[in-house]
């Protein structure tokens, strides 16, 4: 099994943050990690992305959990769960939001019988998850 986590204080609310979180279309204005998405991100949808780490392959995932304003999963893998990944976005808003801070935190976690075999083959995603989370923080800080 292999993690990663970020995690950010955004000074923005949680509509703010999640409208930029599940507008496929607009990732590639705010986002350098990634040159776009296709499809729409919404429970049980099924969602296309490409990202600069790996700029000619599309990863295809699943929204396997949508509360809006609180928490997303994207997952994906191979059948009988011999490797899979699964994409955990959260935000947390202090008490009584007004507005932020709220925290924002994302992480990855690939497991399954055949993750020795595949692991090696994944690009460390610690930078690029650093880059998402403060990418998103300056949009919504901005917006």
């Amino acid at each position: 099994m292999k993690i990663y986590s970020v995690t950010a204080i955004i000074h923005a609310s949680p509509a703010v943050i999640w409208s930029l979180l599940t507008d496929s279309r607009r990732y590639p204005e705010w986002n350098t990690t990634v040159n776009r998405i296709e499809g729409t991100i919404a429970l049980g949808e099924q969602i296309k992305v490409y990202a600069k780490i790996s700029p000619d392959r599309a990863f295809p995932v699943k929204v396997t959990a949508f509360e809006s304003e609180q928490a997303m999963i994207w997952q994906s893998g191979m059948p009988l769960g011999l490797f899979k990944g699964v994409r955990t976005y959260r935000l947390t808003p202090e008490a009584n939001n007004n507005g932020g801070p709220v925290e924002f935190h994302m992480s990855e976690v690939f497991s399954g019988l055949l993750s020795p075999l595949i692991l090696p083959s994944i690009p460390d995603l610690t930078e690029p998850f650093e880059a998402f989370a403060a990418c998103l923080k300056a949009k919504a800080e901005g917006v």
